[in-house]
């Protein structure tokens, strides 16, 4: 009960608190569109890609943020144009995009004079060390996204399960597709704080994975994907406090455990039902 006890009495823990809590809101509502849209690879490919903008970044001695934000945006545009007219496969664009991203940020992090000493906060999440700063631009972030999505979700809800459904229904196609694949760079960007490059893709597709055992409901799983991240974020970091782990990795193992004890007590539901059925 000391990391609850200490929720308003310490600085960084209030910080860490409403970081999760945007950080919930904003992969929640995404991660819903990526998963539904089957582009969970495309997240990495823009999540690993960063990791280039931030080696850059300490090798000219500017913020990490500002570097992730430009490849990431980057690979984002880079990898729908490649696709639409470099007459090379989806897949195959975002694997050079991620390999060419993570090899320049290891080359510049290389050659950066001194150490880097915030580096492994980069790769493996760091929400304790949230400044007020960085939780200005999350909530401004989570405001653009609830307002984006409340503006268009009926074409965002057609594009995102059949493209052509949505030209024929008139809806701004290229309008939502290239919005939403900012969004998608910019939230992977402000989540690494959170989880780290290395996990925080799993932010978008782990508690959303867990509300589809248990809707079908676009706008269901989104809620209750905020509502799974938010608890696991929460717990996860409990359980870093207490046990002295790194924080983005206890939070994504929390979140993994959640959907696995969610798929167990799904199979067990459903299996009471087909027996309630036969009797």
């Amino acid at each position: 009960m000391e990391f609850f006890s200490g929720l308003f009495e310490y600085t960084f823990i209030n910080h860490a608190f409403l970081a999760s809590l945007f950080s919930s809101i904003i992969c929640g509502i995404l991660g819903t569109y990526i998963v539904s849209k089957r582009m969970v690879f495309i997240s990495g490919g823009i999540t690993h890609a960063s990791f280039g903008g931030i080696g850059m970044a300490f090798y000219l001695g500017l913020h990490p943020f500002a570097g992730a934000v430009v490849f990431a945006l980057s690979s984002a545009l880079g990898i729908e144009w490649i696709s639409k007219k470099g007459n090379i496969r989806n897949d195959s664009s975002i694997g050079i995009l991620w390999s060419l991203g993570m090899a320049i940020g290891i080359i510049f992090v290389y050659i950066t004079p001194g150490f880097t000493p915030n580096l492994m906060s980069y790769l493996f999440g760091s929400i304790l060390t949230v400044s007020n700063s960085e939780l200005w631009v999350m909530g401004l972030l989570t405001l653009i996204v609830i307002g984006f999505f409340w503006a268009f979700y009926r074409p965002i809800l057609y594009f995102a399960f059949d493209e052509n459904f949505a030209k024929s229904q008139k809806a701004p196609v290229n309008l939502i597709n290239y919005s939403l694949i900012i969004l998608i760079a910019l939230g992977i960007v402000i989540n690494i704080k959170v989880a780290g490059i290395i996990l925080v893709m799993s932010m978008l597709t782990l508690p959303q994975n867990t509300a589809n055992l248990f809707s079908n409901n676009f706008k269901h799983i989104i809620f209750y994907s905020i509502a799974i991240s938010f608890v696991g974020t929460m717990a996860g970091l409990a359980g870093s406090f207490w046990l002295g782990i790194p924080s983005g990795a206890s939070i994504i193992f929390t979140l993994a455990l959640i959907f696995f004890v969610s798929k167990i007590v799904k199979i067990f539901i459903d299996k009471n039902n087909r027996t309630a059925s036969l009797l």
